[in-house]
């Protein structure tokens, strides 16, 4: 197998394929690197742990592995693909929350000030569903976003408690999914080239997977409170 770094290289040129054709509209383009993109982090975790000599967390390999499924799933069009996109992220970020509680996230964010973590999470989610609310109603998704928007919201707090930048590709992963719903729900629409969502999802997954295989153990011990990042969203 290449070496994590040949990996991780991969991982950005596809990246920026990705981002190209999303920006110049080629559905070929999206149709042949979206499907790539956590693969290769999957790879690139693998490669990582074996070079540390410690098996790869499964936890985290099956959330690369839903998610890519995800991914496929939303590259089509309508309700049904939408709704099986979402129960396979779901299913992503229930991996990730046990990985990071395995890890000792649960108790650290009883602790200050990463409890504030946990909080300011909690009212990001409350204030964003309350202002999607209506559009997602129209929609007929109002429910299975409110309870996909609370798993995320916990992996999201949980991927704090494991330092910087596993925190904050938590954040950007639910960045990417807040900016999915405003569009479901029409409530809002960022300027630019359509580049958001992917470039702040693969971002965010890229941290984490770097961010887990940099602390170097298949479960490591939480960081302590000192060591963690604030709350910024």
């Amino acid at each position: 197998m290449p070496s994590s770094r040949t990996i991780l290289t991969a991982f950005v040129v596809a990246t920026a394929a990705n981002l190209f054709a999303n920006a110049t509209g080629s559905d070929l383009g999206v149709l042949l690197s979206k499907p790539l993109l956590m693969p290769l982090l999957a790879a690139y975790l693998w490669r990582a742990a074996a070079d540390r000599g410690v098996p790869a967390t499964r936890l985290v390999l099956a959330a690369l592995a839903f998610s890519t499924g995800g991914d496929v799933a939303l590259l089509g069009d309508g309700t049904a693909a939408f709704l099986t996109g979402m129960a396979l992220f779901l299913a992503a970020h229930l991996c990730y929350i046990a990985a990071f509680t395995r890890g000792g996230a649960a108790a650290a964010l009883l602790r200050p000030p990463l409890v504030a973590v946990g909080v300011a999470y909690a009212v990001l989610t409350v204030a964003a569903l309350a202002w999607m609310w209506g559009g997602l109603t129209d929609a007929g998704l109002a429910v299975p976003v409110a309870g996909y928007a609370a798993a995320l919201a916990t992996m999201a707090a949980t991927a704090a408690a494991h330092g910087w930048r596993v925190g904050l590709g938590g954040a950007l992963f639910l960045v990417s999914d807040l900016l999915i719903a405003t569009g479901v729900a029409e409530v809002a629409t960022l300027p630019g080239p359509p580049i958001w969502v992917m470039a702040t999802y693969a971002a965010g997954q890229a941290l984490i997977v770097t961010g887990w295989a940099a602390r170097g153990t298949p479960h490591p011990a939480p960081v302590t409170p000192a060591g963690a990042p604030a709350a910024t969203r």
